[in-house]
């Protein structure tokens, strides 16, 4: 498992809101199958353990003993300001995780009403939280970001680490993955975003995008393109599926299109990025390799994007101004 590191406080804080995403993703499906039966008493278990233990103890922690009182500091107040309100949804999750912890080990034997009020305090942290996350990563952090100098930002991030360290160790955020990981495992968690997607959805995504994708497989065969059917940079049919990537090129540049890939498959290279003049136009080609969630080598995706009215951009057009 490769190890996660932070080089920005807002970036660290954002991942662990992920994390306690999924944590919740989890305690919800089995809220929704409780009353039926049809939940999981130890994967709820853990997926409270989960949210007090990390989300609270790790997590709410770093804000509380260091990112709210520099931004205080700084001139965020806390009484009758944003500093405040996080403080008291930090107190209302605590609450309600605290409940919950203390019901979950008598959960089968709880009568209908108060299997029913186990619920609704389930589904209300899920409500308070979900919001906090939302306010912290489109407010509170945005207003830290203007306001916490570049020093008291990098002092931040050590601060944080070592909260991580003292709790779980020098491998701690591997451990905080795993542990989600390992709460994911049952059947029917949903655990990436583009399994909430249809096939129609992610066709209609992929022909949306403003700018040509290509995908090469492990075994250097193009297994897909989008535009099929419409104007592209470099035209190509169907009959390219199923082609060798080294088919698909000029051969002056199949040695270098060989070496990239080798590159992406020892993970010695990151990316590869050109661009070229055609006419009057600048073509920006780039190409990425892909892995999966356990870093295992899948292939090479191309992305292909006429970039010259990009160069040309002046000034600013703002949403505001939209």
């Amino acid at each position: 498992m490769e190890t996660v590191q932070f080089e920005k406080w807002d970036t660290y804080l954002v991942y662990e809101h992920e994390l306690i995403e999924r944590a919740m993703a989890v305690l919800k499906k089995n809220l929704e199958g409780l009353e039926s039966g049809k939940y999981d008493p130890t994967q709820l278990t853990r997926a409270l353990d989960f949210l007090m233990e990390f989300g609270d103890k790790v997590h709410n922690k770093k804000e509380e003993d260091h990112l709210f009182p520099l931004m205080q500091e700084h001139g965020i107040p806390v009484e009758g300001g944003p500093l405040g309100v996080m403080l008291m949804e930090h107190e209302a999750e605590r609450d309600l995780l605290g409940r919950m912890m203390l019901a979950v080990p008598k959960l089968s034997e709880l009568a209908a009403d108060e299997l029913v009020k186990f619920k609704q305090e389930g589904l209300e942290y899920l409500h308070i939280r979900a919001n906090h996350i939302w306010k912290e990563n489109d407010v509170l952090y945005n207003m830290g970001r203007q306001i916490i100098p570049a020093d008291a930002a990098a002092g931040l991030v050590d601060s944080f680490n070592a909260i991580d360290q003292a709790a779980y160790g020098q491998k701690a955020k591997e451990n905080f993955l795993s542990m989600i990981r390992e709460l994911e495992s049952a059947d029917g968690i949903r655990t990436r975003l583009v399994e909430n997607l249809s096939v129609e959805q992610l066709h209609g995504i992929l022909e949306t995008l403003p700018f040509e994708v290509t995908f090469v497989d492990a075994k250097d065969t193009v297994a897909y393109f989008n535009k099929l059917d419409k104007p592209k940079v470099f035209a190509r049919t169907r009959s390219v599926v199923g082609r060798k990537v080294e088919k698909c090129h000029p051969s002056k540049s199949v040695d270098t299109v060989l070496k990239i890939v080798e590159g992406f498959k020892n993970k010695t290279h990151d990316k590869a990025e050109f661009w070229i003049n055609m006419g009057d136009e600048t073509i920006m080609i780039r190409y990425f390799p892909v892995y999966d969630d356990d870093g295992k080598y899948l292939g090479v995706c191309e992305v292909t994007q006429e970039v010259g009215w990009i160069r040309r951009l002046e000034g600013e057009q703002r949403l505001l101004d939209w």
